[in-house]
């Protein structure tokens, strides 16, 4: 089976069996995705903050906040972890939790291009 029809497969399935699969992986080849998870997220704010004093301040950057996943709560998961790179049952957590920050310290640009991939997928998004 090839890599693109595994990934075809995954797009198809509903999230609760994509958390089902997610438990199966896990046990079976003795990993964790949330042993992964904490390093990614410590990394994540550091590098935002060099960016943001580099930049001259907060005032030139944005947060992509999440406030309503709307009624196509897969598709908007899907860009999400396409947006962020992170792994699925992060983004699901993200729209389970809201409101929730989707992406900080970006420009003016990219925030308006995250919203509008976001709002097309049918969330609710603000960006403060």
């Amino acid at each position: 089976m090839a890599k693109e029809d595994i990934l075809q497969q995954i797009e198809e399935m509903s999230v609760k069996d994509l958390a089902e699969l997610v438990e199966m992986i896990e046990e079976r080849f003795n990993v964790s995705a949330a042993m992964v998870a904490p390093v990614a997220v410590a990394a994540a704010p550091a590098a935002g903050g060099a960016e943001g004093e580099a930049d001259g301040g907060a005032a030139d950057t944005l947060k992509v906040v999440m406030t309503s996943a709307g009624q196509k709560k897969i598709q908007v998961i899907k860009e999400i972890k396409e947006i962020t790179g992170k792994g699925l049952k992060e983004c699901k957590e993200l729209a389970d939790n809201l409101p929730a920050a989707i992406k900080e310290d970006v420009g003016p640009d990219e925030a308006t291009s995250i919203k509008e991939k976001l709002e097309a997928a049918g969330a609710e998004i603000e960006l403060q």
